[in-house]
């Protein structure tokens, strides 16, 4: 790999090289490197799609997966599908993401369209982070178009960390979620927007199964001229909790919509949305100026503190 490519994964996957463990690094829609365990499989797609399945087996602990992709050929675009099959009582960390760096024309768009599908079995659990990164020299495009969908059978447990903060022109965030018996997702999502970029993160959650749980908290910032959308429906289907957090600092002339929407179709389903859009509090910016920050570096502390 050359400087660039290195450079993405480091951004993406905090990797200096190759990772222990499994792995799969996708770069400019090619395998760069590939590592499978004795539990931990990755097997290249055979129906005629692009991506991966991989195959935890039941029981896995203490084991972790990295499946990052990097573009840096400008006016690359792909779509890619991968599959998650996630044995009974396996315990796992996967890290995945994707960054571009697009040094192409004014009509150059580098894109990639993620489609990661998760079965995970029965009292298994999941940490999975990802990471979305553009850069380049401004002129050309960076799009990504990530797509999450979660099946969790009973007892199941997942927790989602998923981060935008720098160089993506245009996003289309589709989180969809199922939810049986007992099982719990917790959604973390971090997003900063500038310049001219668009972001749209739009969640849908069916809480099907008897104590099930969701916990989605989304925390952004959207400066200058960019627009941030947000969209969350929570369906309680059974008796469940779930809840549902959007927290914004708008800056500049930016612009952000929440739009919540809770349907509980059980009389034990409890059900709850938290939304906050304001730009920095004055007195925040004081504080920190009479500490010797000037209003920019002020302003800087406390969205990477509000963000972190």
């Amino acid at each position: 790999m050359d400087a660039i490519e290195k450079d993405l994964l480091l951004q993406i996957a905090d990797l200096h090289g190759v990772p222990e463990g499994a792995y799969n690094i996708r770069g400019n829609s090619e395998l760069k490197g590939r590592n499978t365990t004795e539990n931990i499989d990755i097997v290249t797609k055979t129906d005629g799609k692009s991506g991966i399945d991989i195959y935890i087996k039941a029981g896995t602990k203490n084991e972790s997966l990295h499946i990052p992709v990097i573009i840096s050929k400008a006016g690359l675009q792909e779509v890619v599908y991968n599959d998650f099959h996630v044995g009974e009582n396996a315990d796992v960390v996967i890290v995945a993401g994707c960054g571009i760096h697009n040094c192409g024309g004014v009509d150059m768009t580098s894109r990639h369209d993620g489609v990661h599908t998760f079965f995970v079995g029965k009292n298994a659990k999941v940490k999975y982070v990802e990471k979305h990164y553009g850069d380049g020299d401004g002129k050309g495009k960076n799009v990504m178009n990530p797509e999450t969908v979660v099946y969790l059978d009973e007892g199941a447990e997942m927790f989602l960390e998923t981060t935008q903060i720098k160089g993506i022109d245009s996003t289309k965030r589709l989180t969809r979620a199922t939810l049986k018996k007992g099982a719990s997702l917790t959604v973390k999502e971090k997003l900063y927007t500038h310049g001219t970029q668009e972001a749209d993160t739009d969640f849908v959650v069916d809480m099907n199964g008897e104590n099930s749980r969701v916990d989605i908290i989304s925390r952004s910032v959207a400066s200058e001229n960019s627009i941030q959308r947000f969209v969350s429906t929570v369906n309680g289907n059974a008796p469940c909790y779930g809840h549902t957090e959007c927290d914004a600092i708008i800056m500049d002339k930016a612009s952000v919509t929440a739009t919540p929407c809770l349907s509980a179709n059980h009389i034990d389903a409890e059900l709850i949305h938290e939304a906050a859009i304001g730009k920095i509090a004055g007195e925040q910016l004081i504080k920190l100026m009479t500490l010797g920050l000037s209003e920019k570096e002020a302003e800087e502390q406390i969205i990477k503190g509000f963000l972190h």
